[in-house]
Parts: structure tokens; C-alpha cells; sequence
């Protein structure tokens, strides 16, 4: 739930900054200075920050509490005992989760970051949007209403690889246990996965931030990355 959430209120702040840009003409400024790539990947990097950072700030809190109430109780709680074992696979849930949270964000952030440097205004990006968000929340609907309970079935080891939806249904099944070799490739595709949308949104972010005034479809987007550079 975090992922799904964060990923979509951060990208979205990408999107708006990179919207609010381009309508103000700033961005024109901008690019005299620096290139489009290190606009937009300077953009997605500081928004990134700020979330990871938050999400450091509840994870310190949250294990400080936890370390607290565990001592404070007996062996022989129940409470105790389910403290015990989330604390003895914690630091590898953790870092499974701030993996998938990077490259989950920076894999639909440099969508965002595209889907606003190809429109003028926030009321436009509805047709860009819905088919980039609708793998992750078709896997989200299915991470509480199916996946749980299924977590080594054929569709969750498919969803828990494909980079589309890898961030929420790889963290459902986590828990559950993941073979070593899907848990690899998983994250292979996602650094692939990150790695190919980006250079893609860089090709349509490079002419997009320019276009002013001008209905923009997907046939337009297609013809903006092959542009030569």
C-alpha cells in the first residue's frame, strides 16, 4: 500500500512541476543552462529524496517503538514472540522494500515526468495517464483481494517479475517466501525496466517541454523518441 500510494502522490508531484514549468515558460530558461536529461533527472532525483526520506524518518520511528514495547514485555507474551520474529526478518523485508520503492518510483516517475512535458495543462494528462497507472492498480486491487492468499500462484509469480507491477506484488509475496532466481530476475528487470523508460522519457521529455498550443496523442509520442537528437 505504501509503494502503490507513494509512488503515485510523488510522480504526480514530478508531473506537476514539470507542468507548471512548461505553462510559466520557465523552462525555457531552464534548458539554456542545463540539458533536458539533467532537468528531468534533477527533478526526479529531488522529489525521490524527499520521499525516501520520509519514509526513513517513519521506519526509525516505527523501529523505535517496536524495540521499546519488545522490551517491556515477557517471553512468554504472545506479543513478544510475534515482535521476536518480525525483528529476525525485518532487515531483509526492509531492504527488499526501499529497492523496489527507488526503482518502482523512478520507473513511473520519468513517465510522469514525459506525460507532463507532453501536455499544457494537468486536465490533459487523463488519456497519457490511465494506461501508464492501470498495470499497477490492477495489481494493487489484486494485492488485497487475491495475491495474499495465493502468493506462489502462476499470476503472482508473473506480476511479482513484469517491472509494471513488480513493486506492489513482489512486496505481497515477500513475506510469504520468493525463490532466490525470481527474486534476481525480478530486480534485473526492474533496474532494466527503469533504465529503458527513462531513456525513453528523456526522448519525449527533450521535445515536449517546447510544444505549446498543440493536441498531443500516443502516434505523436512515438515519433518524438526517434527524433534525431
Amino acid at each position: 500500500i505504501l509503494i502503490y500510494m507513494s509512488i503515485f502522490i510523488y510522480g504526480a508531484q514530478v508531473m506537476r512541476g514539470v507542468i507548471e514549468e512548461k505553462t510559466s515558460r520557465l523552462i525555457e530558461v531552464l534548458v539554456s543552462s542545463v540539458k533536458p536529461f539533467q532537468l528531468m533527472a534533477g527533478k526526479i532525483i529531488g522529489v525521490g529524496l524527499v520521499g525516501l526520506t520520509q519514509f526513513v524518518l517513519w521506519i526509525g520511528l516505527s523501529a523505535a517503538i517496536s524495540y521499546s514495547v519488545g522490551h517491556s514485555m515477557t517471553s512468554q507474551n504472545p506479543l513478544y514472540t510475534f515482535m521476536h520474529n518480525l525483528g529476525s526478518s525485518a532487515g531483509y523485508e526492509l531492504s527488499c522494500f526501499i529497492f523496489y520503492w527507488v526503482t518502482g518510483f523512478l520507473f513511473y516517475s520519468s513517465l510522469f515526468a514525459a506525460v507532463g512535458s507532453a501536455v499544457d495543462s494537468e486536465t490533459e494528462t487523463q488519456q497519457f495517464m490511465f494506461p501508464i497507472t492501470l498495470p499497477l492498480l490492477f495489481t494493487y486491487i489484486l494485492s488485497v483481494s487475491y495475491l495474499f492468499q495465493a502468493p506462489d500462484s502462476a499470476l503472482a509469480q508473473w506480476l511479482s517479475i513484469i517491472p509494471l507491477s513488480a513493486p506492489v506484488a513482489m512486496m505481497v509475496r515477500i513475506p510469504f517466501g520468493v525463490p532466490g532466481w525470481q527474486l534476481a530476475l525480478s530486480m534485473a528487470l526492474m533496474i532494466g525496466g527503469f533504465l529503458f523508460s527513462t531513456y525513453v522519457a528523456a526522448r519525449i521529455y527533450r521535445v515536449g517541454i517546447l510544444m505549446y498550443g498543440k493536441k498531443t496523442n500516443f502516434k505523436e509520442l512515438a515519433k518524438w523518441i526517434f527524433y534525431p537528437a
